[in-house]
């Protein structure tokens, strides 16, 4: 389990397909333990969240982020928040949905971005510190130390999708953590700026 940020802890799962890493975190905020977007659990990773468990909630950011989640759930018996316009498309019976500028357990907000892959596509804004965004497939962390959008074949309109992600410039954030690829834990906010020129 690698440490982020206080009380962020990532674990990663590398895809042949993709060829990238599929991260999935554990929170700690206040009293809660949260999962986010969790990939195949390393022993080490189960391990780490058991002795720091027990997990409340399991956010899943887009229909494509289900994942492991079933099997999460059951091993952690949390409940399981999902994007509702994303809901119908998931094989996964969610406790709860959300919408955009919802409050989530832990002070983490929801940031609902339109023209996306899918159409329930949500980051989550942690305004603890400095600001984090944990993003699902709205960016990729690839190549490391950059992000970049998804191929453009995966997107309805990409320029639509663009301009959807520009939403994320308003909030104030040092870091970003990605489900795909390699997060950025400083200076984030004008690598966004840079991937959505």
């Amino acid at each position: 389990m690698k440490p982020l940020l206080p009380g962020v802890w990532q674990w990663s799962w590398f895809s042949d397909e993709k060829q990238l890493d599929f991260n999935g975190l554990f929170l700690t905020v206040g009293e809660h333990k949260i999962l986010v977007d969790p990939p195949p659990m390393t022993a080490e990773a189960g391990t780490f969240i058991r002795r720091n468990g027990p997990v409340d909630y399991l956010i899943v950011t887009n229909r494509d982020h289900v994942r492991e989640a079933a099997t999460v759930r059951t091993e952690f018996k949390c409940q399981v928040f999902v994007p509702e316009a994303d809901a119908a498309q998931m094989e996964l019976q969610p406790t709860k949905t959300f919408k955009d500028q919802e409050l989530l357990p832990g002070g983490i907000w929801v940031i609902h971005l339109k023209d996306q892959k899918s159409p329930g596509e949500s980051a989550l804004f942690i305004p603890q510190g400095k600001g984090a965004l944990i993003l699902g497939d709205a960016l990729i962390g690839k190549p490391a130390g950059a992000l970049s959008m998804l191929p453009a074949e995966k997107y309805a309109d990409r320029e639509k999708a663009k301009e959807g992600l520009r939403r994320l410039l308003k909030y104030q954030f040092d870091a970003v953590i990605v489900g795909d690829g390699t997060s950025i834990m400083s200076g984030a906010k004008s690598v966004v700026e840079q991937a959505l020129q």
